[in-house]
């Protein structure tokens, strides 16, 4: 199963916003229509900036924190 790491921004590039998912394609259609409430829905963080994709979990999540 891939992992994605991601960043996501806002229509001014601004404020950055990085999550770890397993259905990267699921997971920015929720930011974008706000299904999920926190800070991305707060500051309309809603633009796929950059990902990375990886099978492993763990290296999903170790590179989300060196981010």
């Amino acid at each position: 199963m891939p992992y994605y790491v991601y960043i996501l921004t806002n229509h001014v590039a601004t404020i950055l916003y990085i999550g770890v998912t397993g259905n990267l394609e699921q997971r920015v259609y929720q930011h974008k229509k706000k299904l999920t409430p926190g800070f991305a829905s707060k500051y309309n963080l809603d633009r796929l900036a950059y990902f990375e994709e990886t099978s492993v979990v763990q290296s999903a999540i170790a590179r989300e924190k060196q981010l």
